[in-house]
């Protein structure tokens, strides 16, 4: 049932970061993914010994934490005056990220996200990445809007 909103997400498969969302409510969101020994980006980050980059990281935290979170937020109409429409998409505006640890191919990731605000169509969330083990590989403060998110009143104009 959770999984319905990632359907939502603007992503191809080639640059969808997001294989399981576990919990989401109005106050955050946990997901997961499995990084793909097959990826395009291990075959020259660095040949011999792939790992994963920090954008990609950065990536997976930002689609679970900030746009799997923002969609549901605005699909189920948590901020009352402003919907999502067919042109509209998600658009990460800030990040600032720590990392602690390598991620290898192969490799399953958890996002725990928790709202910082959400307001005018902007989103404030603080992200960690966990590995298999618990242990944090990443934490961040991300932001962002949803792009050409209208308001209620201007729908029928």
């Amino acid at each position: 049932m959770m999984n319905k909103i990632l359907k939502y997400l603007p992503y191809k498969s080639s640059f969808l970061f997001v294989d399981n969302i576990t919990s989401i409510d109005e106050n955050g969101v946990t997901g997961d993914y499995t990084l793909k020994s097959d990826s395009y980006f291990y075959k020259d980050h660095f040949p011999g010994n792939p790992v994963t980059p920090g954008v990609i990281i950065t990536e997976i935290m930002a689609q679970i934490g900030l746009v799997v979170l923002g969609i549901h937020l605005m699909v189920n109409g948590v901020q009352k005056d402003i919907v999502m429409d067919e042109g509209s998409f998600p658009l990460l505006t800030s990040t600032d990220v720590s990392f602690f640890k390598i991620v290898l191919p192969g490799e399953k990731v958890t996002v725990i996200s928790k709202k910082q605000y959400f307001r005018f169509g902007k989103l404030k969330c603080l992200i960690v990445m966990h590995n298999e083990g618990g242990e944090p590989i990443a934490k961040g403060m991300f932001s962002g809007i949803i792009k050409n998110a209208v308001k209620k009143d201007q729908i029928n104009e």
